[in-house]
């Protein structure tokens, strides 16, 4: 495949295509025809491209125009790989997005679609997504990616999500999964040209009310990017959904078809994955383009993402007569560092889901959100992951929900031992199992080498900028040989803002204090 004097494109072809690209391109010339390929000559124009991917299977996919004619907007440069990910979207209607979590693909699919609505091809996105990342990744990445457009965040009553879906001046349209129901009807007359999937596992089952909408919703002509970085992660079968909306004709008409195809029946109840089902899924969820975190050379050794959680009705309700006691507490007195870390210390235990009574009973509060979003971290992640849990309380209500979605856990607290913590050390980095440890920051910050995973989640922040520093370390140090992601849940204010003071790394002495007066509003 060559570029000439960047107006064509010189390639070879099958014969059996050369009828369909001459009936559907004017601008179309064979040079040379042999046996079963023909050397042809194309315009490099966006139209050209995207209907050679349309008919062809290629190994590596034609170059699109992007390269050429877009002037790559944002604050940020692109990274290599995401602008090889902005050009393979740019030419595919309906494609998959496999690049690990940590290399940036929402601004890949950003840029994409801009270039797209310069080039007249769409008008409007819609951005499906998980609710945590409504705001932190895709409406902040619009905002530093493609600054002059307009995103519009769908979320909250049936009227508030119409009248963002029904406004036109909003280019990107970001909602959550369970919102598209709500307003299906809505979604279908707005007519959206694009729709993105991000972490589209959540629609591999085809017998969900979310599959079905989806589906429902999608109209022939409707661009369709489907973004995961582990698909099919926990059974081949699970490509079939996904296979369903992008590229049916990849896959048999019914599920049981497919999973005859890629498993063996071992008992009446029991399959597992033939040799070949590797290969099968594979073939199945194309076009598809995916880079691993170590295969992007220029990007950082650590990226940073945050997933936002909004709390329960019942820990909203705590968390609020909690700060509007602190502030009774507080008016008038002196508020020193002491009594700060300890209320805030009460607030952060709360937004984490359990918290000490003056008697010293543990209070557990309603955190399946936060829980849920653990869970689909992790299958999200292709390896090994460490959870820091700073609370002794909440470590085992977080350790149990794991091993509840068959998620190999250990936990180490500062009550294991340290011959027990030793073990579990070893295991983790020596054998398949445990997938995941729950550590109790305090117990294992400094000195020990966990470089068997390559994402740290912070269950809810510390109160220590060198603790914070000392956490990501234990997998940021020699021995890793993958990119590292650390990932921040937050849902409550205070906990913003202490990730905003750990990032910063900021004396957490000197502004704790601060901190402490701006949350209950003093």
């Amino acid at each position: 495949m060559e570029i000439l004097e960047n107006v064509a494109v010189k390639l070879m072809v099958p014969n059996a295509v050369v009828p369909a690209i001459q009936g559907r391109i004017k601008k179309f010339k064979v040079l040379e025809t042999g046996e079963t390929m023909s050397d042809v000559v194309i315009r490099w124009g966006l139209d050209e491209m995207t209907l050679l991917s349309d008919l062809l299977n290629f190994k590596k996919f034609p170059p699109s125009p992007i390269t050429r004619d877009y002037k790559w907007s944002g604050r940020f440069q692109p990274f290599d790989h995401q602008k090889v990910t902005s050009e393979f979207f740019s030419i595919n209607r309906r494609a998959f997005c496999f690049n690990e979590a940590g290399t940036g693909k929402t601004s890949s699919v950003l840029w994409a679609s801009d270039y797209l609505m310069n080039e007249g091809k769409i008008k409007r996105v819609l951005v499906i997504c998980p609710l945590s990342i409504m705001t932190s990744a895709w409406r902040n990445d619009i905002y530093n990616t493609c600054i002059h457009r307009t995103p519009g965040v769908a979320y909250g009553s049936a009227e508030d999500r119409r009248a963002i879906i029904s406004n036109t001046q909003y280019e990107f349209v970001i909602i959550n999964y369970d919102g598209v129901n709500i307003v299906r009807e809505d979604i279908a007359d707005a007519n959206f040209d694009l729709v993105v999937v991000d972490e589209a596992n959540a629609y591999k089952s085809v017998t969900t009310k979310r599959w079905k909408t989806l589906a429902k919703i999608l109209k022939p002509e409707t661009r369709l990017w489907m973004m995961t970085g582990t698909p099919a992660s926990q059974s081949p079968e699970d490509a079939f959904g996904l296979a369903r909306l992008v590229c049916p004709h990849r896959v048999p008409k019914f599920k049981t078809a497919w999973r005859d195809k890629v498993m063996n029946q071992i008992t009446r109840f029991k399959w597992m994955p033939k040799k070949n089902s590797q290969e099968l899924v594979f073939n199945a969820l194309q076009p598809a383009i995916r880079f691993a975190k170590n295969d992007c050379l220029d990007l950082p050794d650590v990226t940073y993402q945050t997933r936002e959680i909004p709390l329960t009705p019942q820990v909203e309700r705590y968390y609020k007569k909690l700060k509007k006691d602190m502030i009774i507490e507080a008016a008038g007195q002196e508020i020193t560092s002491v009594n700060a870390a300890a209320a805030m210390t009460k607030l952060l235990q709360i937004s984490g889901g359990a918290v000490y009574t003056d008697g010293h009973q543990v209070v557990q509060f309603d955190i399946k959100p936060r829980l849920k979003e653990l869970v689909d971290t992790i299958e999200q992640t292709a390896h090994k992951l460490i959870v820091f849990v700073p609370y002794r309380h909440t470590i085992d209500i977080v350790a149990q929900h794991l091993e509840a979605n068959n998620i190999t856990t250990k936990i180490i607290h500062g009550s294991v031992s340290a011959h027990n913590r030793t073990q579990i050390i070893k295991e983790f980095q020596n054998a398949d199992d445990p997938r995941v440890l729950v550590l109790q920051p305090q117990t294992v910050a400094h000195g020990i080498t966990l470089t068997r995973a390559d994402t740290v989640v912070f269950w809810s922040p510390v109160m220590s900028v060198e603790v914070y520093i000392q956490c990501i370390a234990r997998i940021d140090r020699v021995g890793q040989k993958n990119k590292m992601t650390v990932v921040h849940l937050q849902g409550s204010a205070i906990e913003k803002r202490m990730y905003a003071m750990l990032q910063g790394k900021v004396d957490r002495h000197m502004n704790l204090v601060d901190l402490y007066r701006e949350e209950i509003g003093l």
